[in-house]
């Protein structure tokens, strides 16, 4: 959970083109419109140094990255944006919408790249100083389903996006194994759904966590 703090901390996972970006935008303007203050963030990247790092590991060009590297980048970026945005946020009392977070590097480090994924998420609780969310919201998306998402209208992929969907098949095996570990603290829904469909039963968990903290919508 978020160390007791008195916001909400809500996390956005699932493979490339699942529809994580919609539905926290959808999410934010539900609660907006009720009056409560959100924050949308993203990883990597969140903060200055963690876009030039998004940069770094994302971007096609900067040469090879082996798999060590790439989860200490992406480790380096969680620290600085735990810090410097989420924790700040949600000691105001904020509710902090982020698309990507530990469950990330454990999927595409831990199994995708084939790290222990035990390592990799240990690294990351130290990076964030044990930091997790009161929710994650898993979007499960077939590979082949996601690539044509994201490539709608010739969209370029980036590094890790254009993985082969082999690659991608890993990732959504690991998410869907870590959602089973700790059902209570995900909500996984089928990216096929409608999007409306998944925005109202995304929000209907919400609200429950909400009420449970004593910040209902009026």
């Amino acid at each position: 959970m978020n160390t007791q703090s008195p916001g909400l901390f809500i996390a956005f996972e699932g493979g490339d083109g699942a529809g994580k970006s919609t539905q926290a935008a959808r999410l934010a303007g539900s609660l907006e419109a009720r009056g409560l203050t959100v924050l949308r963030t993203r990883e990597p990247g969140g903060t200055p140094i963690g876009e030039r790092l998004r940069s770094l590991v994302l971007d096609h060009g900067h040469g090879h990255i082996d798999a060590h590297t790439e989860a200490l980048i992406f480790a380096a970026s969680r620290a600085a944006h735990a810090s410097q945005v989420i924790r700040p946020a949600l000691e105001r009392g904020e509710v902090v919408l982020t698309d990507r977070y530990i469950d990330s590097s454990v999927a595409y480090q831990g199994a995708g790249r084939d790290l222990s994924a035990d390592a990799v998420r240990s690294l990351n609780e130290w990076a964030t100083s044990g930091l997790l969310p009161d929710l994650t919201v898993l979007l499960d998306v077939d590979p082949a389903d996601g690539r044509r998402r994201r490539t709608a209208g010739d969209a370029a992929e980036d590094r890790l996006e254009s993985e082969a969907d082999e690659f991608h098949a890993t990732i959504r095996a690991a998410f869907l194994d870590l959602a089973a570990s700790r059902p209570d603290a995900y909500l996984v829904l089928p990216a096929h759904l409608p999007v409306q469909e998944i925005a109202e039963r995304i929000l209907t968990r919400v609200d429950a966590l909400l009420t449970f903290a004593g910040r209902g919508a009026a």
